[in-house]
């Protein structure tokens, strides 16, 4: 009888590089559930997140209420740090995000900023004593949100 062929455990690492080579853009797709002065509220798709960001008037209010957009949410962490376990989230559900869990799916060393995708994608500004070099595109982190994290919508 001959040997059945062995099923070996895939490679981890060409696992995580899949999964992040399917969403590194960091372009958030949400729906405008609310504008007020400086501030909208998106409702990130397929979940029950509904997010309070800072956006600049002008460029928000040609915005239509209650139709998808797509934009850039920015923020700075107050300290990253790997995570070991959990998935990938945004704290609260409803509000001002306050901390973020999820993969690094870009690393701009120049602007030490990475992207790390959640329910969203972030695109955060990294204290100045840590170095978005230090980090590896797959990794999981978790960070807690600086006031005033952004939306600023995309063009066209």
């Amino acid at each position: 009888m001959a040997p059945r062929p062995t099923v070996g455990r895939p490679d981890r690492k060409k696992l995580i590089m899949a999964y992040v080579s399917v969403s590194q853009s960091p372009i958030a797709h949400a729906h405008l559930a609310e504008r007020r002065d400086g501030l909208v509220v998106l409702s990130i798709h397929h979940t029950d997140y509904q997010l309070h960001l800072v956006a600049d008037n002008a460029a928000v209010a040609a915005l239509p209420l209650h139709k998808p957009v797509t934009g850039r949410i920015t923020a700075s962490a107050r300290r990253v740090d790997l995570a070991t376990t959990g998935g990938r989230f945004i704290e609260p559900v409803y509000g001002r995000p306050r901390r973020v869990q999820g993969r690094i799916s870009a690393i701009d060393v120049a602007a030490n900023t990475i992207t790390v995708q959640t329910a969203c994608p972030f695109t955060v500004t990294l204290m100045p004593i840590q170095k978005a070099g230090d980090f590896a595109v797959g990794q999981l982190v978790g960070f807690d949100v600086e006031k005033g994290a952004a939306f600023e919508p995309a063009d066209g």
